[in-house]
């Protein structure tokens, strides 16, 4: 016959097993956890931020730039040196109302390689040839780099610049049309 060993408790006393097992203590346990879970768990799944709808590489000429100025809810493009940057996140800079809104919407190597933002730095005519900058000396042709190079770092590239009578320009305009 098996005995008990009973060298670990007095006699008389109950097991901890037995004093945490009773039926108040089991309850307060579980309405506990039922609270705990229903605090740590989120009330809503979390959802996620919609991504930007994709940026199509374009060809753009003058004309075609000029609306991409952030005005009317529209992305504030400026093209350096023939490469077309997406400067929406520099808004308060080259959208309305900044220090270089000039440059929203056009070609803006002129006026940044000659460290000018006023308006006579554009040219005038948009369906005119582009600006081949010849006339321009080795510092500010360097400007002109560096400027290019800090935008190349901080926003996207999302198209060229064409003349308007460029072929590349005319090719565009038929893909356009499909």
């Amino acid at each position: 016959m098996l005995t008990r060993d009973r060298s670990f408790t007095a006699p008389g006393d109950r097991s901890i097993s037995a004093s945490i097992a009773t039926p108040i203590n089991l309850i307060l346990i579980a309405l506990f956890m039922i609270l705990a879970y229903y605090r740590l768990t989120p009330k809503t799944a979390p959802t996620l931020p919609t991504p930007p709808a994709p940026t199509v590489f374009k060809t753009f000429t003058p004309p075609d730039l000029e609306p991409y100025n952030g005005r009317n809810n529209m992305p504030v493009y400026l093209a350096v040196r023939g490469r077309v940057f997406d400067v929406t996140p520099g808004r308060n800079f080259y959208g309305p109302g900044g220090p270089y809104a000039n440059f929203a919407g056009r070609d803006a190597s002129r006026g940044l390689a000659c460290g000018s933002f006023d308006e006579d730095m554009l040219t005038k005519d948009l369906n005119a040839p582009l600006d081949t900058l010849s006339d321009l000396g080795d510092e500010e042709m360097e400007a002109l780099r560096g400027w290019e190079e800090r935008f190349s770092e901080k926003y996207l590239v999302v198209g060229k610049l064409v003349p308007v009578d460029s072929v590349e320009a005319k090719d565009a305009t038929l893909v356009e049309k499909l």
